[in-house]
């Protein structure tokens, strides 16, 4: 049986452990908090998961290191030089970081050739994307075999050519919900209305296409070029964008509609997570 080190039991780790041990690894689950065997014993009961307090102990015999612990650059240099140690020279060492580049997470580490990217979307064990970076050090035989283990899972792992900061996901959903608080901010529409809009639109259009074979369908027969030189070349007004000062007005406006506490949060995050699974299913994506 193959056995995966997963470093750091927060929502991605566990999100994790779920997804390979339902896939046949071993885990070897780490983190020095002390509930560590409570979450494996609630979370993860039935899997085939290990409990471990250091990440080092962990890694022995890992064929594969998944790293989702804290997003901090100096904490992960000396996780990654303990990984480092701890595995043999052909394991890949794939960080979850959905910020930081992977050249910076190699920096300075004898391992640079096999640290590199594995991103996942939030849940880790539900949604499909893991979005693949590489360093500039990472070799092509660690990114193949990335995107091996993330396809065996059942997972869409995107390879993305070269590392950028917010790598592709993060960039579009930025720009998205930076556009959606200035729309709130300005009084054009309700937080609550615009999570129906997007629903209602553009969220079920980009869960069956994407942007730009959207764009080439919408402009018929001619493709997007037909798009581009008619709608498209009216869309030149001002987008702008949101105000710092005024971020206090959208938490209060999302607090009213969703609500906050333990309870609403189990209870937003069972629904999403239930309609997430039937838009798989629908799609033929829950394999």
């Amino acid at each position: 049986m193959a056995r995966v080190a997963i470093v750091g039991a927060g929502v991605i780790g566990v999100g994790w452990a779920k997804l390979f041990a339902r896939g046949g690894w071993a885990v070897a689950l780490a983190d020095p908090r002390p509930d560590l065997e409570q979450i494996v014993h609630d979370d993860l009961s039935g899997l085939s998961v290990t409990a471990y307090a250091q990440a080092g102990a962990a890694a022995e015999g890992a064929d594969y290191v998944q790293e989702a612990g804290p997003e901090r650059l100096e904490f992960k240099h000396r996780l990654f030089a303990e990984l480092a140690a701890a595995t043999g020279d052909d394991v890949v060492l794939a960080s979850s970081s959905s910020s930081l580049l992977p050249s910076a997470i190699a920096h300075g580490s004898p391992a640079a050739d096999r640290i590199l990217i594995g991103h996942p979307f939030n849940p880790a064990d539900l949604m499909p994307l893991v979005e693949v970076v590489p360093g500039e050090q990472t070799c092509d035989a660690a990114m193949d075999r990335a995107m091996e283990v993330y396809r065996d899972l059942g997972k869409t792992p995107i390879r993305l050519k070269r590392e950028i900061p917010g790598f592709v996901g993060n960039r579009l959903q930025k720009v998205f919900n930076d556009q959606a608080i200035y729309l709130v901010q300005q009084g054009i529409i309700a937080a609550e209305d615009l999570d129906d809009l997007v629903k209602a639109s553009l969220g079920l259009r980009w869960a069956t296409v994407g942007p730009f074979e959207g764009m080439n369908l919408g402009g018929g027969p001619a493709g997007i070029r037909h798009l581009m030189e008619n709608v498209g070349s009216q869309m030149t007004f001002d987008i702008g964008a949101p105000d710092s000062s005024k971020m206090g007005m959208v938490v209060q406006e999302v607090d009213a509609a969703y609500g906050t506490g333990e309870q609403k949060y189990e209870q937003g995050v069972t629904a999403r997570d239930d309609k997430t699974r039937k838009i798989l299913h629908a799609l033929g994506e829950d394999s």
